[in-house]
């Protein structure tokens, strides 16, 4: 996936650049000043830095000093509305997929080295966006850098036919408890369907259809990972 975004949101001057009181001249090679918001009187400011990375990855940092922690946020522009007619739900699939393990990191050890570190983590998938956060000490920045790095590097050597049909079957519960067997639970469904023409990605539900993820394969996901 190659469009991204990682947000900040420190709450000590803590940055693995050069602390979040970033100022243009100080900043690294490979990192450009874009903007700086500060607080005002007058007008309601989320204070904010912008770097751009020359990587592509953004990166938007805020200030927080109230407690000792740290909140990495990674958004991809990526949602179900990079989907085509008849692959429904790839971005949805590739959220559970993404906690499956990467190169370095095994099965279910994201989970792991996120809640030993006393964290908290998740993700979330719409229709223009897919992101993860995690929610730590801020001594475990470089950690959870870390772990964003090699999952968005090095996913795709950890995804296997086995872990593959695990989460369509997690996401085929989902989909059941979610929509289909709840009431009035498709009435999001439908009211896309009338609003979006048949084959615009905004018609179907990020989740996708049960016949998609029926057909899906291992290489269809594949391939949408390295297209996005």
């Amino acid at each position: 996936m190659k469009k991204y975004l990682l947000n900040f949101s420190c709450a000590a001057a803590l940055l693995l650049m050069s602390g979040c009181a970033t100022m243009p001249s100080s900043l690294p090679d490979g990192v450009s000043f874009v903007e700086k918001a500060s607080a005002s009187k007058d007008t309601l400011v989320v204070p904010y830095e912008k770097l751009k990375l020359d990587n592509g990855l953004t990166v938007l940092l805020h200030h927080d000093a109230s407690d000792p922690i740290v909140h990495v946020n990674v958004t991809y522009h990526v949602g179900s509305n990079r989907e085509e007619l008849g692959k429904s739900g790839f971005a949805h699939f590739f959220e559970h997929m993404m906690f499956q393990g990467s190169k370095n990191v095994g099965d279910e050890q994201h989970f792991k080295i996120v809640s030993e570190a006393g964290g908290t983590l998740n993700g979330t998938t719409n229709l223009d966006k897919t992101n993860y956060y995690e929610t730590v000490p801020k001594n475990h920045l470089e950690k959870m850098l870390w772990l964003e790095a090699d999952r968005m590097g090095f996913l795709l050597p950890a995804i296997t036919q086995e872990s593959f049909e695990v989460q369509r079957a997690t996401v085929k519960n989902e989909r059941g408890q979610n929509y289909d067997n709840k009431p009035y639970g498709l009435v999001r469904e439908k009211n896309s369907q009338a609003l979006y023409p048949y084959d615009h990605p905004y018609s179907w539900p990020t989740i996708g259809h049960t016949a998609d993820l029926n057909r899906v394969d291992v290489n269809d996901l594949k391939a949408f990972f390295k297209r996005w």
